[in-house]
């Protein structure tokens, strides 16, 4: 599904939220920054635009690795990193992998950003025991993710997001079944507390929550505890 939308993906985002994701990345970049990494990985990184933005928000020697498990979508990451430059982006690899069998050691980042990802993962449970295991001790977790929206908003939220969305996304991408997918999943995912719930039963601790845009988006961030 992620294949066919590829290359209108972006544009499709953008429209779609009305430039407003670009608002959410960087409350995500800016929370990362805080943690002050020295290498992060960026799970589903899509087309990339989490990872290329964490490259040009945080430290220049902060070393970034994008990975997600649908080629279409990286040749499209690594297109977008190939227009920036040789230089500009050249703390960013992107590379294939499956969230929820990475191949990577353990202990191997001090940083994890999944965008808009987790929602799609197969087993969100084995998707976040695999990234506590990637993560060092004390490593941070950010989980940048739409949510359940305030109950005033949500009436108006649903119209849009069921009736709407699909149809200005089919005019975009030619791929209507891929945003109607995106609504259900949607409405399937669990609100703040709940996913707040998953994320401390996969053993991470300083779980916190910030809703954006009358709460149709969380960031979540979460340490794996250090060894005591």
């Amino acid at each position: 599904m992620f294949g066919r939308i590829a290359r209108r993906y972006d544009l499709a985002n953008r429209v779609l939220s009305g430039g407003i994701d670009l608002i959410w990345r960087a409350r995500l970049v800016a929370a990362v920054r805080r943690s002050r990494p020295g290498d992060v990985l960026d799970l589903a990184t899509g087309s990339g635009d989490v990872a290329l933005a964490l490259s040009r928000g945080l430290a220049g020697g902060t070393r970034i690795t994008g990975m997600d498990f649908c080629q279409p979508m990286l040749d499209q990451a690594e297109a977008r990193k190939k227009s920036g430059g040789p230089l500009r982006y050249a703390n960013v690899a992107f590379a294939p992998g499956d969230a929820l069998e990475l191949p990577l050691p353990d202990g191997s980042y001090d940083a994890v950003t999944i965008a808009f990802g987790l929602r799609n993962m197969a087993d969100r449970r084995r998707c976040l025991a695999e990234i506590r295991r990637v993560l060092r001790p004390g490593g941070r977790l950010f989980v940048l993710e739409f949510s359940q929206p305030d109950a005033w908003f949500r009436p108006f939220y649903s119209l849009y997001l069921l009736r709407i969305s699909p149809w200005i996304a089919a005019a975009l991408t030619g791929q209507r079944a891929a945003y109607d997918y995106l609504g259900e999943s949607i409405g399937r995912f669990p609100d703040r507390a709940g996913l707040s719930l998953e994320i401390k039963a996969a053993g991470f601790d300083e779980v916190a929550a910030s809703p954006m845009t009358f709460g149709v988006v969380a960031l979540h961030q979460a340490r794996r505890p250090p060894v005591s």
